[in-house]
């Protein structure tokens, strides 16, 4: 690391700490995939390390601050890793090595807060547990849960999208909501409240498709393509070309191609056409290029078949349309799975494999599907959010063990 990204990321963590104190201590991280299961047949891998492989398949999977949820193809709901405020949703604040099943209820999205979760369920209702500080699990208090409460009666939720301290959903009719913590705007409904416990609307519009939070800011997708972000820029994440807040969703550009978004720390990638763009911090290279921050996105590199993209802290792993995998920024826990733990400027391969489904959830851990349904992680795991049975890190994928 250059002593000018050096000194951006002392700046960086001088400012979190000024203006976000309180939520500066969390973990950092949320990141979610979704995937559209297909039929193929294994490319070459890494071995598995995690034993004999059980037989049932995920549709979906996120990586929290320390910890891993992913729901089954029959709907059942599994979490492991870290569980210091309940965001196991077992009922437990004890930490799970491997897969522990929340409740018996079935599931359709799922996204890990850096300490809570957040669930919408196959009848359309919400549901958050675990730490509660500032709001984050929208239920009108801020008592931390460690089984799931509903968030309101509204049956009519789509998908979630959970951060370090504030959580914001998409509904069926295309509105979205935010609630959490407000201290920099990154819920969309301007500088008050300071925290809100339960859920605001964010404007008026109707056309939402998705959203994802950062530790500060905010962004989403609507269905005719444009991207929006909100929220503290202190490093351009919210790449409308200048530094500082931004109280209400501003477009990002004139574009009407983009297909989906993901908020890191104080970065933001997003896919436009098959295109890779990223913007904000680059201490650690998480904007898939050498330099320093931009305010605005800027490419990366030249492919034009990109699918999907995860991001958070200030890792970032996205897949391509061969069925490819790639990752790239920080890698001291080994999150970027090249078997180093050398920090990436530029997108890396994750091994030769062509079978990953969609795209992949990163954190200081990273995980992702394979074709087969099959689940893999890596990188850190110190809450044992890898699923091995053990608390070492990994710097390769390993495939983990579901229960039946």
């Amino acid at each position: 690391m250059s002593g000018h990204q050096d000194g951006r990321l002392r700046a960086r963590w001088r400012r979190a700490t000024r203006f976000l104190a309180a939520a500066a201590a969390m973990s950092i991280g949320s990141a979610v995939l979704t995937a559209a299961l297909t039929t193929g047949t294994a490319g070459a891998s890494p071995a598995p390390r995690h034993g004999v492989l059980a037989a049932p398949a995920v549709t979906s999977v996120t990586a929290g601050g320390a910890h891993t949820c992913a729901i089954r193809t029959d709907g059942g709901l599994l979490c492991l890793g870290s569980n210091y405020s309940g965001q196991l949703g077992d009922g437990t604040t004890t930490n799970r090595s491997t897969p522990t099943r929340v409740g018996t209820a079935t599931w359709t999205g799922v996204d890990a807060g850096s300490g809570h979760t957040c669930a919408v369920r196959t009848d359309g209702t919400l549901w958050c547990w675990g730490s509660n500080f500032r709001g984050q699990l929208g239920d009108g208090t801020t008592t931390s849960r460690s089984t799931p409460v509903q968030v309101g009666t509204v049956n009519s939720w789509a998908r979630v999208d959970a951060g370090p301290a504030h959580t914001c959903a998409v509904r069926t009719d295309g509105t979205l909501w935010c609630w959490g913590f407000n201290r920099t705007s990154q819920l969309g409904v301007g500088s008050s409240p300071y925290v809100a416990t339960t859920p605001v609307q964010v404007g008026t519009a109707t056309n939402w498709a998705s959203v994802s939070t950062g530790f500060a800011h905010t962004c989403g997708v609507r269905t005719d393509g444009t991207l929006w972000c909100w929220g503290y820029s202190s490093d351009g994440q919210l790449g409308l070309g200048t530094l500082g807040s931004q109280t209400t969703p501003a477009q990002v550009g004139t574009a009407t191609t983009w297909t989906g978004v993901t908020a890191g720390y104080a970065h933001t990638c997003g896919v436009r056409g098959g295109t890779l763009w990223c913007w904000g911090e680059n201490g650690y290279g998480q904007l898939g290029a050498s330099g320093s921050f931009q305010t605005a996105p800027v490419q990366v590199g030249t492919a034009t078949t990109w699918s999907r993209v995860g991001a958070s802290g200030d890792t970032s792993c996205a897949s391509r349309t061969d069925g490819s995998l790639w990752c790239w920024g920080k890698n001291s826990t080994g999150q970027v799975g090249d078997g180093t733990t050398t920090h990436r400027t530029a997108p890396t391969r994750v091994g030769d494999a062509t079978t990953w489904t969609g795209g992949p959830a990163a954190a200081d851990h990273s995980c992702a599907i394979r074709t087969d349904g099959g689940l893999w992680c890596w990188g850190d795991n110190s809450g044992g959010q890898l699923g091995d049975g053990t608390t070492t890190p990994q710097p390769t994928p390993g495939q983990v063990t579901l229960p039946a």
